[in-house]
């Protein structure tokens, strides 16, 4: 389960040199590559290389070590319309490994349209660097082209919150999570933007030790970073929303498909039915079973808009009886019908 982030033997422990006030680190040095396929978010690729650049400044010497590559070698533009520069094409990255020059590991960075993105470029260096055993990690939306090759069935992994509907329809072998990120085998997934922050740190604890990684930490006043077992940020985790609401919360976003009766979830819950409404009046400011309806409707939006499943396949995967009730409670909740916003 931790072969993705196994690190290089060594000949010694890590130590302190308090003198120099670096680390002494027995070791080979750890090479990345990251793929960066055009809109990616430049959040998550930042979280996940700044720590391994401060990293090196810790010890004192460059023990990570990464380059970045597009599709063509062209600077590659990420989400928020910055242009970088990149060190080489995705047929280096071929010729590299066929060469035996092997990276610790392959990042790879996609776009929200992520859909759209799978080439034979991109299928051809997964799966070269997949067949020579090198570990993969896709970060954010990337974890969609993994499933789209088929190097996740039957593999836990885990997606950013807003794909995770439209990955679940879309394939149905990977046993997708809520989890920050997961490591199987050779493969690691993780949910992207600040999650790539709480990976990182773990692939650097587990290569040089938890005190560099604490140093890390600290220098980037995170405080501290989150582990795998930790979910994303769900709807109920809102500040300010009590326990008892979050946890009914919870049980509607995993009863989309067949939606429950009030006193059904009072029943899960243990309290009555006036009790859970009063609890959403004065939270939310709204009656449960309406709550519970946008976070059905708000799934359906995400579905239209990222998957190509006809309507009616919609309306069923989010417990609609019928594609025309559906569609009517969606233009009343978006002022059009699901066709437009495919439009």
């Amino acid at each position: 389960m931790n072969a993705p982030f196994a690190a290089p033997s060594r000949s010694g422990p890590v130590l302190w040199d308090t003198a120099k006030n670096v680390v002494d680190v027995k070791s080979d040095e750890c090479r990345l590559m990251i793929l960066a396929l055009p809109g990616f978010s430049l959040l998550s690729l930042s979280s996940f290389v700044d720590p391994l650049r401060l990293a090196n400044s810790i010890l004192g010497r460059s023990f990570f070590e990464w380059s970045l590559l597009s599709k063509d070698g062209q600077p590659v533009r990420c989400a928020s319309g910055f242009g970088l520069s990149v060190d080489n094409d995705f047929k280096h990255a071929n010729q590299l490994i066929m060469s035996g020059d092997r990276p610790t590991m392959v990042v790879v960075l996609a776009g929200e349209m992520v859909e759209k993105q799978v080439s034979a470029s991109v299928i051809n260096v997964l799966r070269l660097y997949r067949r020579h055993g090198v570990p993969i990690a896709a970060l954010g939306t990337a974890t969609w082209l993994l499933a789209e090759i088929g190097m996740l069935d039957g593999v836990p992994c885990t997606i950013h919150w807003d794909k995770r509907a439209a990955f679940a329809e879309t394939f149905g072998r990977p046993q997708v999570t809520d989890r920050l990120f997961v490591r199987d085998s050779q493969l690691v997934t993780c949910a992207g933007e600040f999650a790539s922050f709480d990976l990182v740190m773990e692939f650097i604890s587990e290569h040089l030790g938890k005190d560099i990684a604490v140093a890390v930490c600290r220098h980037t006043t995170a405080g501290h970073w989150r582990s795998t077992s930790e979910r994303q940020s769900a709807v109920g985790s809102n500040e300010g929303i009590c326990k008892p609401v979050a946890e009914i919360i919870r049980i509607m976003e995993e009863h989309v498909e067949d939606p429950m009766p009030l006193r059904d979830i009072a029943r899960c819950v243990g309290r009555s039915q006036r009790q859970i409404e009063r609890l959403f009046a004065r939270s939310l400011s709204i009656s449960p079973m309406r709550y519970y309806l946008h976070v059905r409707l708000s799934r359906a939006k995400r579905l239209v808009e990222q998957t190509e499943l006809p309507i009616v396949e919609v309306a069923i995967a989010c417990g609609f009886a019928s594609a025309s009730h559906f569609s009517k409670c969606f233009r009343l909740a978006f002022g059009a019908n699901p066709n437009a916003y495919r439009a």
